[in-house]
């Protein structure tokens, strides 16, 4: 049994659109009041009010705006990490607050749908990283979208970009993805090289998808061990330097005429296959522990809607202006 099965959730009222609460700080009473705005979006307008993929894979601060919480240094002080997790449990506000993930919870509970809360509630207990997707070299966008879609609806939290082509063609994809991407952790890199050398420092072992004389079905891994799941080119497949870097090379048996998956395909096959092995093995794919679900639980409030920011940002005032 998952030990985030003991995550508790704050009751949430929809009936109201106002809210009011007493948070309880050191020799301190902090009331707030203020009108949840967020709370009259559905869960289709609060998606359209973030980038598409396009904003998010060509745009400087596409991906660093998308995630809020503050965040562990790329590379892990130590040398061994036996299971990586991203997020601290902080949340940085303008004035220098700095909120912990109950508080962030605390405060935009009431502003989101009790519906969407047991959803998020549901989805960090599945969630784990010990699963990642590297997607390297693709040119057609489409597969990027339709490869995040997969990665979110099988619990997959954490995906690596290397190199896409911008210059390629490139469509509003929105429809593929269905949104999948606002609720990812994404990470772009320039080189392959420099997005193993992270994996690794992180605890990953590299697995390149490849057709060969050395490459292991899928069905004959253990994918309780962490392992970054890599997927190649539309045209050329998985890089030489990719397939040399790669700790192992991995492939999906194949019954037909043709040797090749499309890519996003293939990634969903591997990724699937990968979570029902998780399960057998250890009964459960999803894998945080109960602090770890609720700093997630606080990343997804936070990016909600654009509102919750605000939200969050104008207790943080409130509550610093209680000790001046």
């Amino acid at each position: 049994m998952s030990a985030c099965k003991t995550l508790t959730c704050f009751p949430l009222s929809s009936s109201s659109s106002f809210f009011r609460r007493t948070f309880i700080l050191p020799h301190q009473r902090l009331t707030l009041t203020r009108k949840c705005s967020t709370s009259a979006l559905t869960a289709e307008e609060s998606e359209l009010q973030y980038p598409t993929v396009q904003h998010l894979l060509t745009s400087p601060d596409g991906v660093s705006t998308l995630m809020k919480m503050d965040r562990k240094p790329l590379l892990p002080h130590h040398s061994h990490v036996p299971r990586w997790f991203p997020y601290i449990d902080a949340f940085r506000c303008q004035n220098g607050t700095v909120l912990t993930s109950a508080e962030v919870v605390e405060v935009l509970a009431p502003c989101i749908s009790e519906d969407r809360w047991r959803r998020f509630g549901s989805v960090v207990r599945n969630r784990s990283y010990s699963v990642c997707l590297v997607v390297e070299g693709l040119c057609d966008f489409g597969n990027v979208s339709a490869a995040f879609r997969s990665a979110d609806a099988l619990g997959v939290q954490s995906v690596h970009v290397v190199s896409c082509d911008t210059n390629k063609r490139y469509k509003d994809n929105r429809h593929v993805s269905m949104g999948a991407e606002k609720w990812l952790d994404i990470e772009l890199w320039d080189s392959t090289k420099e997005c193993f050398k992270m994996l690794k420092s992180r605890g990953y072992r590299i697995a390149t998808t490849h057709v060969g004389m050395d490459a292991v079905s899928i069905h004959d891994l253990d994918w309780s061990h962490p392992t970054a799941i890599v997927v190649g080119n539309e045209n050329r497949g998985i890089s030489d330097e990719a397939l040399e870097l790669s700790d192992l090379h991995c492939s999906i048996p194949m019954a037909g005429m043709v040797d090749s998956f499309n890519v996003s395909v293939a990634a969903g096959i591997l990724m699937h296959h990968a979570v029902c092995n998780r399960i057998s093995r250890m009964g459960r794919h999803g894998d945080l522990t109960v602090e770890e679900c609720q700093i997630l639980l606080a990343e997804f409030s936070l990016r909600h809607s654009k509102s919750s920011i605000s939200i969050v940002e104008d207790y943080a005032t409130r509550k610093a202006a209680t000790f001046t």
